[in-house]
C-alpha cells in the first residue's frame, strides 16, 4: 500500500501515520539537562521556569523558554530581554546544545484554565465552562458568566441566576467563547 494520498482519499496509511506521531511525540534527549540548566538561570534571576520547548527540526533549531515572575507579577518584555542574556551565555558555558540554535525568550501568558486568585480576578464576569463533582460524585458542566472566587465556593451566573459551587468540588474552570 502506498503511502501517499490520492486525490479524494481521507485515509493515511497506518505505518506513515505511526512514523509521524512517534516524531510529535517523542521528547528530544537534551530536553531534561536544558529544563534543570533553565530551572537554575531562572531561580537566580527571581524568575521560575514555566515551559522549555526544543524545536529541532527548525534550522537552526529553537529552544523556547518560557518564564514567569516568582513573586506572580507580570513579565514584562524587558524581563525577557534581560534574561536572555545570561541564559545564553549559560547555554554556550554548559555544552550541552552542540549545534546552531535559537534561543527564544517569553511568558506563558493567559491561558484558557483559571487558577490563580489572580485569574479569577481578572476574569470577572467573563464566560466560563465550569466542571464539578455533584455531592454523588457524578461530573456536572456549568456556563455562566464568573461572578466571584471565594474561599468556600465559585459564583457563577446561569441565565441570570447564581449558582454557587463548593470550590472543593471544582475540576476545572476555563474561559468560554462568548458565542458558544
Amino acid at each position: 500500500m502506498s503511502s501517499s494520498l490520492r486525490e479524494g482519499d481521507h485515509s493515511i496509511n497506518h505505518r506513515a501515520d505511526a512514523r509521524i506521531t512517534l516524531r510529535l511525540f517523542l521528547p528530544h534527549p537534551l530536553l531534561p539537562d536544558l529544563k534543570d540548566l533553565a530551572s537554575a538561570i531562572a531561580v537566580d534571576h527571581g524568575f521560575e521556569l514555566a515551559d522549555l520547548q526544543v524545536l529541532a527540526h527548525m534550522q537552526p533549531m529553537t529552544v523556547q523558554i518560557q518564564i514567569r515572575r516568582s513573586s506572580g507579577d507580570d513579565v514584562t518584555l524587558d524581563d525577557c530581554a534581560g534574561f536572555s542574556a545570561p541564559m545564553g551565555e549559560a547555554l554556550e558555558n554548559s555544552a550541552v546544545l552542540t549545534e546552531a540554535y535559537v534561543l527564544e525568550i517569553s511568558s506563558p501568558g493567559i491561558g484558557e484554565r483559571l487558577q490563580t486568585d489572580r485569574d479569577f480576578q481578572t476574569f470577572r464576569r467573563y464566560p466560563v465552562d465550569v466542571i464539578h463533582r455533584d455531592t454523588e460524585g457524578t461530573e456536572q458542566r456549568h456556563s455562566g458568566t464568573l461572578i466571584e472566587r471565594t474561599d468556600n465556593h465559585l459564583k457563577i451566573s446561569v441565565h441570570g441566576r447564581i449558582k454557587q459551587i463548593p470550590r472543593d468540588s471544582i475540576l476545572s474552570v476555563e474561559l468560554a467563547s462568548p458565542t458558544g
